[in-house]
């Protein structure tokens, strides 16, 4: 998820602090996503490929939401 994540985001021209005005949330929030502490939920995630203008579903994947909001990013 986070390899495409800021693809797509540099590919736009955005910073991280850009997308955080973008979706009304805090810089260190956006960037835990793309660094894989946590995984947006479904609805933040949904507003992020909005803001992204990306029709397609791989920015975010099942596999990557198994880590989603767990101590250290890490499953246990």
């Amino acid at each position: 998820m986070r390899e495409k994540l800021i693809e797509i985001r540099k590919a736009k021209g955005y910073t991280q602090e850009c997308m955080a005005n973008k979706l009304n949330i805090a810089r260190t929030t956006y960037t835990g996503y793309e660094k894989g502490n946590f995984a947006p939920s479904l609805e933040m995630a949904l507003q992020i490929k909005k803001v992204l203008n990306y029709k397609k579903d791989d920015i975010f994947l099942i596999s990557n939401v198994s880590k989603t909001n767990k101590k250290g990013g890490e499953e246990k």
